[in-house]
């Protein structure tokens, strides 16, 4: 089989456990609370926790929006009890009109959203093309050379990958049409249904045999033609949305919310429409923290006396410097505890107000959880922003947990062919980065079902999702220990861990390394661990 072909095969394979949302693999059901390869927050509540009084702490998700009246995040809600909702007042006095359960910087009063952007390489080409356009090296000054350096770069970046979106489109809409002939073909070839066996005979027939080749893998693993072209549209759909929104030279955003994102003195702007128009992923990650346990519906969260606080900043594109750092202190500044950041991007034009906002975090005794980034790379040599570490800083962070993605698989298992048996992960997912300082923990990231709106559920992947076990960890220990500060919590989750003693495929690549060299702690999350220590730390109080 050609690798689209594999790939398509991969894509319908995911697609088992992604599309019927409210259909569930039992095997993956709550899978991260187990034992094994989860984090053992089940034994933990059972033999640790029952009986013992918890107090509410408050988690800001800042995503893409949280969908509020989600049944199985009702009670798990944040309010601001000092604001009268809908009045158009500002009534406590924080700056920010009707805030009742969070804030959005990626709107306006009159209700209009942004919803797709542009990724900050496509920013910074458009910013530095109206100067250096046309010129060499010979006419830069040598007070400008080193933006004339990122110009090129990202000039490159933008116009290699606009190149390779239209050559995909091009490429994804031929496939799509040879895999309609293919499935036309053997239609009239057996007037009626057919299975996989009868595709296996007929590629004997030199009149069919190259279709029903084509299509073999695809009806064996109980795909359909309408399952394909679902696909090759989700395909086009993607690079369209490449060619028109992400790479976009001409698109300007914000004029919606009527703001500068270089002036981060202006900070009246937004809405408190904390939903969006696509809750989609900010949903999910906050039924990782906080969906109800134990009512028998979806999925239960991590953690049992949450309330989460959406923060909306993370739009379909990259989130600007300037919205992620208003979230940060407005989270702060609201009461926030812990924060959640599954979100990230290749540049940060405007890093020092950043890592301002991180420090303001930190000065408070706010934890913050985030997401190292699914590209498979070495964070340490390319950096996914916001970083645990940047090169102007003379000191880290000292509240901060930088999540990888872990699996609920032992070790790596190749796709079988002839049994058609879907193959899997090591104990690493294979898109989670890493580095053996940047990176602090894994937390599983696999296979993760959680809520997404409309009181629906879905299983998807993606560092974004550890990041938040992590956050549904620390919510955790504070709920149930009080006294504990988020500084001697972030050192319990780092000493806590499960060790492993295992090689896996580092992601991205075949050669198997030891799981315990891609991150600094080289374990993963381990929630009963955890309030061992904990109950220990806190009797000494």
């Amino acid at each position: 089989m050609n690798r689209t072909g594999k790939i398509l095969i991969a894509a319908l394979l995911m697609a088992s456990y992604t599309v019927g949302a409210q259909e569930v693999d039992k095997k993956i059901l709550n899978w991260y609370n187990g034992a094994k390869y989860g984090m053992s927050t089940d034994k933990a509540y059972a033999k640790l926790l029952s009986g013992k009084k918890s107090e509410p702490v408050i988690v800001a998700v800042i995503d893409s929006g949280v969908d509020i009246e989600h049944e199985d995040l009702q009670g798990s809600i944040w309010i601001n009890k000092d604001e009268i909702a809908g009045n158009g007042i500002d009534d406590d006095k924080n700056g920010y009109i009707d805030d009742v359960n969070g804030w959005s910087f990626l709107g306006n009063p009159d209700g209009e959203n942004i919803n797709d952007t542009q990724l900050e390489v496509t920013r910074l080409y458009k910013k530095y093309d109206e100067k250096f356009k046309g010129k060499s090296l010979a006419d830069i000054s040598v007070a400008d050379k080193a933006d004339f350096e990122l110009y090129k770069k990202c000039r490159d970046e933008v116009e290699a990958a606009i190149a390779s979106s239209k050559s995909n489109t091009e490429r994804y809409a031929k496939i799509g049409e040879s895999y309609e002939t293919a499935f036309a073909a053997m239609d009239k070839h057996f007037g009626g249904p057919y299975t996989a066996k009868d595709l296996k005979k007929a590629k004997k027939d030199p009149a069919v045999g190259a279709y029903a080749e084509q299509i073999y893998d695809i009806v064996a693993q109980g795909g359909t033609l309408e399952m394909v072209q679902t696909e090759i549209q989700g395909a086009l759909d993607h690079f369209s949305s490449q060619l028109t929104t992400h790479y976009n030279l001409d698109m300007n955003e914000r004029v919606i919310v009527g703001d500068d994102p270089s002036d981060f003195s202006d900070v009246s702007y937004g809405s408190n429409e904390v939903e969006g128009p696509d809750a989609f992923h900010g949903t999910h990650v906050a039924g990782i923290i906080a969906a109800t346990r134990g009512n028998g519906i979806g999925s239960d969260g991590v953690a049992d006396n949450v309330l989460i606080m959406s923060v909306r900043a993370v739009p379909n594109g990259d989130e600007r410097d300037k919205d992620v750092a208003l979230a940060i202190r407005y989270a702060v500044d609201n009461g926030a505890q812990i924060i959640n950041g599954s979100f990230g991007k290749a540049y940060s034009p405007y890093k020092d107000e950043v890592i301002a906002a991180i420090r303001y975090a930190e000065s408070k005794g706010v934890l913050v959880c985030h997401a190292a980034g699914n590209s498979a790379k070495d964070i340490g040599e390319k950096p996914n922003y916001p970083s645990p570490k940047y090169p102007s800083m003379t000191a880290e962070f000292t509240n901060w947990i930088e999540v990888g993605a872990s699996t609920r698989f032992k070790k790596y298992k190749a796709p079988n062919k002839k049994k058609t048996k879907q193959g899997h992960n090591g104990l690493a997912a294979s898109f989670s980065n890493y580095d053996e300082e940047m990176v602090d923990v894994f937390a599983p990231g696999l296979e993760i079902y959680s809520t997404i709106p409309d009181n629906k559920y879905q299983a998807i992947q993606g560092t974004s999702m550890a990041s938040p076990m992590v956050a549904g960890v620390a919510a955790l220990l504070k709920s149930y220990y009080p006294k504990l500060t988020m500084f001697e919590i972030r050192d319990i989750i780092f000493a806590s861990v499960q060790e492993i003693d295992l090689d896996t495929p580092k992601p991205g690549e075949k050669a198997q390394v030891p799981f315990a060299s891609l991150s600094n702690t080289g374990g993963i999350v381990n929630v009963y661990n955890a309030v061992v220590m904990a109950e220990a730390k806190s009797a000494g109080k």
